[in-house]
């Protein structure tokens, strides 16, 4: 039997509110507060583009500016207004998984990590783009001659959420709520 106003546990009915919401909501702040504290410091103890070794062959922190979107998809585009473009796009990306969120169900755990993860992730690069037009990132892993792109605290989040997403969907064949 539900709860007094909302939808019975693994009905897969939208939830308003309900167990465990108050909990991936602490989730997504604590992702929003790591990514902001993170970057502050960068900025504060590395000059744009300086490096620091942080596992040698492997991981330096390096201060860098990406105008475009993830992983520094865009990066080097020149398109008239361009950081309003980006945070209206990371603007509309936010209330697309905001209406997902509200629309999946306790039955689907890692779904609502993962949009907890995600949701955590865009509200932190949103945050740069709408106060400094650019997302400060810092993460920069290479080894053997491969380099990755340059990454902070928030794209990590939103791609550990992507992962958990397709696992509930794909993985593990779980139905993830119906389309918005």
């Amino acid at each position: 039997m539900p709860a007094e106003g909302g939808p019975a546990a693994g009905s897969g009915e939208p939830l308003a509110s309900g167990p465990g919401t108050a909990l991936l909501g602490t989730l997504a702040v604590v992702v929003i507060a790591l990514d902001q504290v993170t970057k502050a410091l960068v900025r504060m103890r590395l000059a744009l583009h300086e490096s620091v070794e942080i596992v040698p062959g492997l991981l330096d922190f390096t201060h860098v500016h990406n105008t475009g979107a993830a992983f520094g998809f865009l990066n080097s585009v020149d398109i008239p207004m361009k950081p309003v473009l980006m945070t209206a796009i990371a603007l509309a990306a936010l209330v697309a998984i905001g209406l997902f969120a509200m629309r999946t169900g306790t039955d689907e755990p890692l779904t609502r990590v993962g949009l907890a993860l995600v949701c955590g992730g865009a509200i932190g690069n949103l945050i740069d783009r709408v106060t400094a037009g650019h997302v400060v990132d810092f993460v920069d892993v290479h080894w053997m001659g491969w380099h990755f792109w340059t990454f902070n605290v928030a794209d990590s989040a939103i791609t550990v959420g992507a992962c958990l997403l397709i696992l509930e969907m794909v993985v593990l064949n779980r139905h993830v709520s119906t389309p918005v």
